[in-house]
């Protein structure tokens, strides 16, 4: 479930909407990760630094390096605290950024950077990102960085968006119904078939995360086991029993392609030959005809 999206590495992709916003689930999984005592990396793009810490309390926010494209992204202002190079130098410069242990790089949001960079770029980019080990001298074989993607489906066409998801390990769709939020959750892993889960969820003003079941299925009338069996025919648009009356008619009614004895009579004792039939032809005032033989040029 939600709880374990955190347990492997690789991209995680959070998808929502304008009706379902994923922000506050993507702060929901950073706090859990800092607790954990992991380092995060946040490459901020949408909103402020001080917006996005709000909410969290400072064992939290100690443990969260903030890299901030949202006041100067593209280095205008030259104060030094903008990050040179633009977006695709500020995501590629996370890459030398980790430290030893489990590390969880944010990236908030992807659709801003697939915006202003080329799909085919950024894809490459954070293929490099996840694959990367936390710290290649000591860390455990197979241990990745864990990079957490938030996109605004809407944004995007069909392309970029398969383009992201072939990359992600894990997808996390956000929709919901009668007010509640659900999460539909596809694992990819390799040399496993994807599987599929939803988890029902709701989150605290602390950000904490409270998992739920789904909402009731709509209850289903019990059949009476002693009622009769319902006439299949009550609701039929045609007539399947006739009168008497009707019977009867339909009896005498001669089909056309019977061979009655009155057809068979006629055959037998049929007059004399038809003379010969002939064909009239009246031209009419636009045709065109042609006084000439067709034959002429064939010397016969």
């Amino acid at each position: 479930m939600l709880e374990s999206l955190l347990a492997l590495g690789g991209l995680v992709l959070l998808r929502d909407s304008v009706e379902w916003e994923g922000r506050s689930l993507l702060k929901s999984l950073i706090k859990k990760s800092a607790l954990r005592g992991e380092q995060v990396h946040i490459l901020g793009c949408e909103v402020s630094e001080e917006e996005f810490r709000e909410g969290f309390d400072s064992s939290v926010n100690s443990q969260l390096v903030y890299h901030d494209l949202f006041r100067d992204p593209l280095n205008w202002s030259k104060t030094g605290q903008a990050l040179p190079g633009g977006p695709l130098e500020a995501v590629r410069a996370l890459c030398g950024k980790t430290v030893p242990g489990p590390v969880t790089i944010v990236l908030d949001s992807l659709s801003w950077l697939l915006l202003r960079l080329p799909c085919p770029t950024l894809c490459q980019t954070l293929l490099a990102l996840s694959r990367q080990r936390s710290c290649p001298g000591d860390s455990p074989a197979g241990e990745q960085v864990r990079v957490l993607g938030l996109l605004h489906e809407e944004l995007h066409g069909p392309g970029p968006l398969g383009a992201l998801s072939s990359l992600a390990q894990t997808e996390v769709t956000l929709s919901g119904t009668m007010g509640r939020a659900s999460a539909h959750i596809l694992y990819r892993r390799p040399r496993q078939r994807p599987t599929h889960q939803i988890q029902w969820f709701s989150i605290l003003p602390d950000f904490s995360l409270d998992l739920q079941r789904g909402p009731p299925l709509e209850s289903q009338p019990h059949p009476d086991p002693h009622a009769p069996p319902a006439d299949p025919m009550t609701h039929l648009t045609f007539n399947l029993h006739l009168s008497e009356k009707e019977r009867e008619a339909k009896d005498s009614l001669t089909l056309p392609f019977h061979f009655s004895s009155e057809k068979q009579q006629a055959l037998l004792h049929s007059g004399p030959a038809p003379a010969a039939s002939r064909i009239f032809y009246e031209p009419d005032a636009y045709d065109d005809l042609d006084q000439e033989d067709p034959d002429d040029d064939l010397d016969v």
